[in-house]
């Protein structure tokens, strides 16, 4: 292989791989300053990589860091995507929910349940009725 065909556009690779929906938004991805390959920020989509960079990319909040394994000839399905890179990123933090306080709800306290309310029916009717 020639030393021009084993380079692949920055932001063409980014769609193949199915990091961004379009190649206008991997475009868009990379002049934003949001990708950085071995280290280094660019800004050109134009920017040729290959086999054996580490990219860095920051999306909506979250950090990946791949490694380009090969550079693919077309954008092919999840599986075919996956096999151009190594996904050395670090596992999403568990995030706490707001409603979840981690103290278990106690029983008979706020809105009773509908197996409360049909034993206060009972209590109220009394064994007479």
């Amino acid at each position: 292989m020639s030393e021009e065909s084993a380079k692949l556009r920055i932001d063409k690779w980014l769609w193949f791989a199915r990091v961004a929906k379009t190649r206008s938004l991997a475009a868009k991805l990379v002049t934003a300053g949001n990708v950085r390959v071995n280290k280094e920020k660019v800004s050109a989509a134009s920017r040729q990589i290959k086999p054996g960079d580490v990219l860095t990319i920051a999306k909506a909040g979250h950090i990946r860091i791949l490694e380009v394994v090969a550079l693919g000839t077309r954008r092919g399905p999840a599986p075919e995507a996956q096999l151009l890179y190594n996904d050395h990123s670090p596992a999403p933090e568990k995030k706490q929910d707001e409603t979840d306080t981690g103290i278990a709800h106690e029983a008979h306290t706020g809105r009773p349940t509908k197996r409360d309310r049909r034993q206060l029916m009972r209590l109220k009717q009394g064994p007479f009725e």
